[in-house]
């Protein structure tokens, strides 16, 4: 497998992980803040789409055509990190369905060498290539799937990817409930 299919691989994994961050849940659990500053499921994957779509679309030539009211010159802060009534889960969904597509479809067409600019980027770092481009957006996929697995965990206790990750200690809710005690003990006993 070459370069360009590895990134590919592991691009298309994670966006799958994202959106399964959603499975099972009601329209409250994946819309409601679980931090201090607002973060939630489904405006992660919005988010995700969001800048997928700039970055394998504009960055490229190769514009979706997408409206995206929320990054408007007028939009509030932070419009792509949430949801509101008007706009439903299924909407969100597709949206990060079209996106991959787009992206997937630049990403093929194109070499990994292929120039690109990225227009919202510093002038000194705006130039670019579509390898670098694909590592950023496996790096920030990643990087908000973390932001998901925690706030999956906080809604529902869910972790990782689903029951038999091998990723996780399998154990009990006692055996977690126990380590998260022990944890808990070793933090309040480093600060005397």
């Amino acid at each position: 497998m070459d370069d360009k299919a590895v990134l590919l691989k592991y691009l298309r994994a994670r966006r799958g992980e994202l959106l399964a961050k959603l499975d099972g849940l009601d329209e409250y659990d994946v819309r409601r803040p679980m931090t201090p500053t607002g973060t939630n499921l489904l405006g992660l994957v919005k988010h995700v789409a969001s800048v997928e779509l700039g970055y394998f679309g504009e960055v490229f030539g190769r514009p979706s055509g997408r409206d995206l009211p929320w990054f408007a010159d007028d939009a509030e802060p932070d419009a792509d990190l949430w949801v509101p009534q008007e706009e439903s889960r299924e909407e969100i969904i597709e949206l990060h369905r079209f996106s991959a597509e787009h992206s997937d479809a630049t990403i093929e067409s194109l070499p990994l060498d292929a120039p690109g600019e990225v227009p919202w980027w510093p002038e000194e770092r705006r130039r670019v290539t579509l390898h670098q481009i694909l590592v950023h957006m496996c790096v920030e996929t990643a990087q908000h799937l973390g932001h998901a697995d925690i706030l999956r965990e906080l809604i529902d206790g869910s972790a990782g990817k689903g029951p038999g990750d091998l990723n996780l200690s399998q154990r009990t809710t006692e055996e977690w409930a126990d380590h998260r005690a022990r944890i808990e003990a070793a933090a309040r006993q480093a600060v005397g």
